[in-house]
């Protein structure tokens, strides 16, 4: 079984969530800081309008309106990991541009616990911007995609899925 998140209220210094994982993670998701809305439902990607769920019922056939812990169980199952680049920090709102005096998870501990991972996906340019403050060695393959986010309108869904089409073929079990 999945763990499933940790949160705080989502008041003036919230906390993110714990790392979703399962057996033999290959593939780690770095989203930024989780949204308002995702805190209060205690849900990585808990904004409806945000495409995340979309993309993975693209990829994976997990059918975004499935309820979370079933989509949890999917996603892990096919060794994807979920985790959020910051733990906590000051927000007004959800946007990334607003978040003031980070902290940082442990990836580093994370990578150490499950060596299994062989790819770091970082969702968006603000979680790749804090990674990349974070001086993490070069060790494993990391790309920033677009973001999922309802408030990137750069990117059409369809460009978004082929974009994070990369997760499919590295989630796979190595032979």
């Amino acid at each position: 079984m999945a763990d499933l998140c940790r949160t705080s209220s989502p008041a003036a210094t919230p906390a993110g969530f714990l790392p979703v994982t399962g057996d033999f993670p290959r593939v780690l998701i770095l989203g930024s800081f989780p949204s308002i809305q995702s805190l209060r439902h205690s849900e990585y990607y808990g904004n409806p309008q945000n495409h995340f769920w979309k993309i993975m019922d693209a990829l994976f056939a997990i059918e975004h309106l499935l309820p979370y812990r079933e989509r949890i169980e999917y996603l892990t199952g096919h060794h994807i990991a979920l985790w959020d680049v910051v733990q906590s920090c000051k927000r007004r709102g959800s946007a990334d541009d607003k978040i003031r005096e980070p902290v940082f998870n442990d990836i580093s501990w994370f990578l150490t616990a499950h060596p299994t991972v062989r790819l770091i996906v970082l969702n968006g340019t603000a979680a790749g911007r804090y990674y990349r403050r974070m001086n993490m060695p070069p060790a494993i393959e990391n790309h920033i995609l677009p973001s999922t986010s309802p408030a990137n309108t750069r990117y059409t869904l369809a460009e978004k899925v082929g974009a994070w089409e990369i997760i499919r073929a590295n989630s796979k079990r190595e032979k």
